[in-house]
């Protein structure tokens, strides 16, 4: 009788979760809301460039921040076991398919720009199906490593192991093909290589495994980048900008070997840093930046985080990290507390991919490191990247329907 009163009050203790995470919400809608005016501030030259209307951007990304607001909180009313399987299952198959014929198809749908065919045109809109289909991987890796690999033991041998998780590797090395091949788009590679290495560390994997990923993934960047002069040539420039910060640091010996010939520094980093500059701590004024002017044509893009910078300093960008931190750790709150395996890896993917591109853009932004084409997540100009960022946040709103609190801290 006693243990039956325990067991009774232990299950009152628990409460089941039958509402989304609100916060997460919020904070996602906040970042959009910023994403919509800066479609207005950052694009008064790029208007006048491409002969559009003054209001052009800004109502295209207003719609698709409304639709994308939409979509979080429809799915955020779905139960997870209804939605994420199908969702994510959908995305990973559809848009592996997709990628798959790009090549096949004409110019006038699937254009070149700059030498990459990455976006499918279509009607007055523009679709990058690598946005979608990076979802569909996370899914992938979550639900098959659920089932297959997260309950194998460490124990199994090096050649065992290897066999267990190669059809992963090769489904990578396809990736890696239609992307970094075809799509020419490295960026988005070195992206999905840290989730998939991340999430076989949760699938409990040996570190022999990961020594050879490790080595494997280092030998494959190589090759990519030498394969292809223009990447190699973006990489002389990015070290020309910054060898003498780090040279100082190195033994002086070793100047003779890395001091490469002085050669122009990439010119859009260098308007970038000009931009920080200027802004100082608190900004010139939302609408006031000098950047926009012409300097750098994708400020409301790849650059926007040096587009607001200048015009709300350095104060309002720690602001905006702040917020992508906060929606990172609601993200990984979720993931600790959820009891489904599945939706613990997907969550946890979901947070590494948003980390992971904020990361990759920010460094390059500041020329920390080579720039890549990667968009910052819930931030700038486009609506591939937006909405696919409002599905993968729609699916981790459902999936904290499924939490179970204790009943006295509730949160």
């Amino acid at each position: 009788m006693h243990s039956n009163k325990k067991n009774i009050k232990a299950r009152k203790d628990i409460v089941k979760n039958t509402q989304s995470d609100h916060l997460l919400f919020i904070l996602v809608s906040f970042l959009i809301i910023i994403s919509i005016i800066f479609s207005y501030s950052l694009t008064i030259y790029t208007v006048e460039y491409y002969e559009v209307g003054q209001y052009y951007f800004f109502i295209r990304q207003f719609l698709v921040g409304i639709v994308s607001i939409l979509i979080m909180w429809f799915f955020s009313k779905i139960s997870p076991d209804i939605l994420v399987n199908k969702v994510g299952m959908t995305l990973f198959i559809l848009f592996a398919l997709i990628m798959i014929i790009m090549p096949l198809l004409p110019s006038n749908i699937v254009p070149s720009i700059g030498g990459a065919s990455r976006w499918i045109k279509l009607y007055g809109f523009s679709l990058s199906p690598i946005e979608f289909f990076k979802i569909g991987f996370i899914y992938f890796l979550s639900w098959s490593f659920h089932r297959r690999i997260i309950d194998v033991s460490k124990k199994i041998t090096f050649k065992n192991e290897f066999i267990l998780l190669f059809p992963y590797f090769l489904t990578f090395v396809f990736v890696v093909f239609f992307v970094a091949f075809l799509q020419k788009d490295l960026g988005q590679i070195v992206l999905l290589g840290f989730i998939l290495f991340i999430l076989l560390i949760f699938a409990n994997r040996s570190y022999k495994i990961f020594l050879f990923l490790g080595i494997t993934g280092v030998g494959i960047l190589v090759s990519l980048i030498l394969i292809f002069p223009y990447r190699l040539k973006r990489i002389y420039s990015w070290w020309a900008m910054v060898q003498d910060d780090i040279l100082q640091f190195l033994p002086y010996w070793m100047e003779h070997y890395l001091r490469i010939a002085e050669i122009p520094a990439p010119y859009q980093v260098s308007h970038s840093l000009n931009a920080i500059h200027n802004g100082g701590i608190f900004g010139k004024g939302i609408g006031l930046g000098d950047i926009k002017l012409g300097f750098l044509s994708d400020v409301h893009t790849d650059f926007i985080l040096a587009g607001i910078t200048e015009e709300l300093g350095l104060f309002g960008l720690f602001f905006i990290v702040f917020i992508m931190i906060m929606i990172i750790w609601r993200i990984l709150k979720i993931s600790q507390r959820v009891t489904n395996q599945l939706y613990h890896l997907f969550t946890v993917g979901i947070s590494l991919m948003i980390m992971i591109a904020f990361l990759i853009n920010a460094y390059g932004v500041s020329g920390m490191i080579p720039i890549k084409g990667i968009a910052v997540p819930l931030l700038s100009y486009g609506g591939s990247s937006m909405i696919s960022m409002a599905i993968s946040i729609g699916l981790v709103l459902s999936i904290s329907r499924t939490i179970k609190y204790k009943n006295k801290k509730k949160s």
